[in-house]
């Protein structure tokens, strides 16, 4: 709280937040903590961040991200200490209740490496492909880091746009639509919070093929099992994503809120940009 109080008053102006600068590393902390992205408290309880561990344990379909494997695969208490070691808290096994906490040096750490990574994709002149399960609170993070990459060169991609599908007991259809070159699920009306990998999963198959997935939920789950290299987001709620980095089949994952207002990830949009060529 001090770290907000004695920065507070220098945060830069909101259009200055999405524009590439120079930021002092503890602003860019005042920032996080400031937008509740990370601090001691976060939207989600332990007794949620555990219950969803023992769901992912048990198989529940809708906590795999869209990949294979996982289900069994570590101890929920591993699963735990994993999920720890990315948001920075060491987990206390009697401790089933009360706040999770995100540290943001890990955040500012880990936007730091996406950055690296997406760096390279500019270097090469990669085709990559955007996508959020969260198009509410991710969305703009997404869009302007997709104007940044655009300008050095990397092609967005936006396989399956418009195409539609229905789902097995569903009586809605549903569509991948882009906004900024962000792709998202749809019911053609709303964009849609989802875990599924089947959007994905069908915008990799319609092709082409990218060298970089930037993602979240299932979106970046369905990239990882189809072996397509991809840095992505997680809540410190939804483990699969912790998971498959624990197991190999991910390197960069940021741990952090995912799901607060939008203009709030203006830290991690700095920190990503300041890697970028």
């Amino acid at each position: 709280m001090d770290v907000i109080r004695s920065h507070a008053a220098r945060l830069p102006a909101l259009d200055g937040r999405w524009t590439p600068g120079s930021h002092q590393h503890d602003e860019l902390v005042a920032g996080l903590l400031e937008g509740s992205v990370a601090g001691p408290v976060t939207s989600h309880a332990m007794d949620n961040v555990r219950r969803n561990i023992d769901l992912l344990y048990a198989g529940d379909p809708d906590k795999q991200f869209g990949m294979s494997g996982l289900a069994g695969a570590m101890d929920p208490w591993e699963v735990l200490r994993a999920v720890g070691r990315e948001a920075g808290f060491d987990p206390d096994p009697d401790v089933r209740t009360g706040p999770t906490p995100v540290d943001p040096e890990r955040v500012l750490g880990a936007c730091g490496r996406v950055g690296e990574r997406l760096g390279l994709a500019c270097e090469r002149g990669e085709r990559v492909i955007l996508a959020t399960g969260h198009p509410v609170g991710l969305m703009h993070l997404y869009a302007e880091l997709g104007r940044q990459l655009v300008a050095r060169g990397v092609e967005v991609l936006r396989p399956y746009e418009g195409e539609s599908w229905k789902e097995a007991g569903s009586h809605h259809r549903f569509q991948v639509r882009y906004l900024s070159g962000v792709g998202m699920l749809t019911d053609k009306a709303n964009a849609k919070h989802t875990h599924s990998g089947e959007p994905m999963r069908r915008m990799l198959e319609a092709g082409p093929s990218p060298d970089l997935v930037f993602a979240d939920h299932g979106f970046a789950g369905a990239a990882i099992e189809a072996g397509i290299e991809a840095v992505s987001i997680a809540d410190v709620n939804d483990p699969a994503l912790v998971l498959a980095k624990e197991l190999g089949r991910t390197e960069v994952v940021v741990v952090m809120d995912d799901n607060v207002q939008p203009d709030a990830y203006w830290p991690c949009f700095q920190a990503i940009a300041a890697r970028l060529p």
